[in-house]
């Protein structure tokens, strides 16, 4: 019965224990936004991006994970005296200091989870073979294609995510599901929450060399009392083909072709109205940045109005006094 290989970025199974292993011998780094291994230097933005990361170093397969754990930081803990509260004098009514600041509240920044949408192909096209050892391209699934795929599919049962990972204050989980852990290790093992048949390991094969059509990509944004500044995370655009139009005080159109054959096109519904005359596109390394000017100042909840509003109350400006 073969074995299955622990190594970080390998996973495969193997009956010969002699056989080469490429895989991440670091556990994995998770550091304001950007994700990567600490064995490698690549540092990248999306978790997909992340699972595609090239393994570093060759090896030979083993069932005993040896990846060390990060040390935890040291603190220096220092004992200050705290002098004890002077007594507050009598209150006779409302003061106020002419002469401190009251304090401002910076702009927050909202991280809007990326709309849940079925993948680019939601099965195999049943024209392409499917070669060995091809991983399933569904999120959480695990499994690897062998020299048997093509012949009998139908005992196939996908069970995946079809939500987007959440990294939040050191817990790990799915969008779709409610199970939080803490260790990436228990994160990568969280069962799938929905089943299907048949798994997906090579989509639409895109053999034509066309575009691939994204239907959805991640964003957020941040806001102050008279401008949105919205993301959209998408890399390699092509500046000479993209296109960005303010077309009512409620919404956008964009067009972003990459220069790797993807292409995001979308009508945005606004959740406010803004200046569309006023309002700006920069094309970044990363991203395409919108400057939105708010026409009433009201405070945005979500940037687009078919997103579900959360139970936050958004503030930004001076913070009031109590």
């Amino acid at each position: 019965m073969p074995d299955q290989c622990v190594h970080k970025g390998c996973g495969r199974k193997f009956t010969d224990p002699d056989e080469d292993c490429v895989y991440h011998p670091g556990p994995p780094v998770f550091h304001e936004g950007q994700k990567g291994w600490t064995c490698c230097k690549p540092r990248v933005l999306t978790f997909d991006e992340f699972l595609s990361i090239a393994p570093c170093t060759t090896g030979k397969h083993s069932t005993i994970d040896s990846t060390p754990v990060p040390e935890p930081a040291s603190r220096n803990v220092r004992t200050e005296y705290v002098a004890p509260p002077k007594p507050i004098a009598a209150f006779d009514g409302p003061q106020e200091n002419p002469t401190t600041p009251r304090e401002t509240q910076a702009p927050q920044r909202t991280m809007s989870a990326t709309p849940q949408s079925p993948p680019a192909s939601e099965s195999d096209d049943n024209t392409i073979a499917v070669p060995a050892n091809q991983s399933c391209r569904r999120k959480g699934c695990c499994a690897i294609s062998t020299a048997k795929t093509n012949s009998s599919r139908d005992d196939e049962e996908c069970v995946h995510h079809p939500g987007h990972p959440i990294f939040h204050e050191g817990s790990k989980g799915w969008t779709c599901c409610k199970r939080r852990v803490l260790e990436f290790d228990e994160f990568m093992k969280i069962e799938g929450c929905k089943r299907k048949k048949r798994h997906l390991f090579v989509g639409s094969g895109r053999e034509d060399g066309g575009e691939e059509s994204l239907t959805t990509v991640r964003h957020d944004f941040y806001q102050t009392p008279t401008v949105v500044i919205a993301s959209l995370y998408m890399k390699k655009i092509d500046k000479g083909r993209a296109k960005v139009e303010f077309q009512s005080p409620t919404a956008l159109a964009v067009d972003l072709p990459t220069i790797d054959k993807k292409r995001y096109k979308a009508n945005i519904p606004l959740y406010g109205q803004i200046d569309t005359a006023n309002s700006t596109s920069k094309i970044m390394g990363t991203k395409l940045e919108l400057t939105l000017v708010k026409l009433d100042g009201a405070s945005w909840p979500t940037l687009r109005s078919d997103e579900q509003a959360t139970s936050e109350i958004l503030q930004t400006g001076h913070a009031g006094r109590a």
